[in-house]
């Protein structure tokens, strides 16, 4: 069985710690984390995870904008992404199609499936 390692991007600390306790414990996953796009992006660029959960809505950049800059690295356009947002209105869920993310998960997300989902989202089969 493989172990994947997954990348949290949110300025919250809270769902960052939740999160992590999800992948880790129910996904059996490696995590890494960071409080902020540009965290994000190099802790991306240096580890090169397996896939990234991105927070949509951070202060200073954005998911949307720190999605848009892995996209642009060829080091990094590869990682699957997928959106973390309490942003499900029809009219944010046609803009995050337009985006080739991977897939989204609404906020908030029950901790017990979380992992599933994400394994669910990627295709990931162990």
């Amino acid at each position: 069985m493989t172990v994947r390692h997954i990348l949290i991007v949110d300025d919250d600390e809270d769902i960052r710690d939740v999160a992590q306790v999800a992948l880790e414990v129910v996904g059996g996953w490696q995590v890494s984390m960071a409080s902020s796009g540009s965290e994000g992006l190099q802790i991306a660029a240096t580890q090169q995870p397996d896939a990234i959960l991105l927070d949509v809505m951070m202060p200073d950049m954005d998911g949307i904008e720190t999605f848009q800059k892995l996209q642009a690295n060829p080091a990094t356009a590869q990682i699957p992404v997928i959106l973390l947002t309490a942003k499900v209105q029809a009219s944010d869920r046609q803009r995050f199609v337009g985006l080739k993310v991977a897939g989204t998960i609404p906020k908030p997300f029950k901790t017990m499936t979380l992992a599933n989902s994400v394994a669910e989202i990627l295709g990931w089969e162990d």
